[in-house]
């Protein structure tokens, strides 16, 4: 029994690795086409162009096992960058619900700047987030307590000492953003609860430049990705709290909900947030 299991995983498997190698062909061969109909001077290259001029070509000519990018390489970094953006996005917005779902009063209050912001008669469109102030908190409080890569890694340029710490030149060195984000010594007593209001008449920002405060990690190894990803998650969150009142199942509290941790590269929760909406605008919204 459990022989055939595993065959049908793998079968499964390769199924979606054949999916996903069609898709990544398909976008690497439209970016070789239009690179042929355009000229230099005319086409604007992105991700997928730079990498694929590097194709072919030693990564580092002085050294003597000479590695090159080829098609497998680049098919396998977009696969990272995509997969990349999607599963942290999603699990933001997974914990930024369940802690609305947890704390009623900040429900409230998103939902009430959203209906005087907004309005209850139109969908909140990506023009809005910039006006959306307590939003702004509510997801800079989600990632302080749920980073979305909580380790980041690196390695020291020289040799250090960091509060009477040595740290060797080239040493990797791991920094735990998830306590940072609790540590109490930083964000007070209270550095467990969800609390956005901790956030107001802060200049904490996103880029790395506070160190109490770097889910995207910092300096030039920073995420890339960092404004799709805060507007995709803005986004999300908004339009999800603004279309639809939320409720637990099976007459469950907020204090029965779950909020086990799942250990991984972006912790997400051990168990998935079941919901029930109840749609709360006024009339067909547009």
């Amino acid at each position: 029994m459990e022989h055939t299991r595993t065959q049908g995983l793998k079968r499964k498997y390769k199924r979606i690795g054949k999916a996903i190698d069609q898709v990544l062909e398909k976008i690497i061969k439209e970016h070789e086409r239009s690179s042929h109909v355009q000229s230099e001077g005319q086409k604007h290259k992105d991700f997928v162009d730079i990498l694929l001029s590097l194709m072919h070509q030693p990564i580092d000519p002085s050294d003597e096992k000479t590695h090159v990018v080829d098609r497998t390489n680049i098919k396998a970094i977009s696969l990272d960058m995509i997969a990349g953006a999607f599963e942290t996005s999603a699990t933001v917005v997974e914990w930024a619900l369940s802690e609305l779902m947890r704390h009623p009063r900040v429900m409230k209050n998103l939902q009430q700047e959203l209906d005087n912001v907004v309005g209850a008669n139109k969908l909140v469109e990506e023009n809005d987030l910039s006006k959306l102030s307590y939003l702004d908190i509510v997801i800079m409080e989600t990632l302080r307590l749920y980073p979305p890569g909580p380790l980041v890694p690196r390695e020291s340029t020289q040799d250090s000492t960091v509060h009477g710490y040595f740290i060797k030149k080239k040493t990797r060195i791991i920094l735990n953003l998830w306590a940072i984000g609790r540590d109490s010594a930083i964000w007070s007593n209270n550095a467990e609860e969800f609390f956005p209001e901790r956030f107001v008449d802060k200049s904490l920002d996103y880029r790395g430049h506070d160190f109490q405060f770097i889910p995207f990690g910092f300096g030039r190894r920073g995420c890339p990705g960092i404004n799709l990803g805060l507007t995709t998650v803005k986004l999300v969150v908004a339009q999800l709290v603004h279309c639809f009142t939320w409720e637990l199942p099976s007459n469950m509290t907020p204090n029965d909900l779950d909020m086990t941790e799942k250990f991984g590269l972006s912790t997400p929760r051990a168990k998935h947030l079941l919901a029930v909406p109840t749609y709360r605008l006024h009339g067909e919204a547009t």
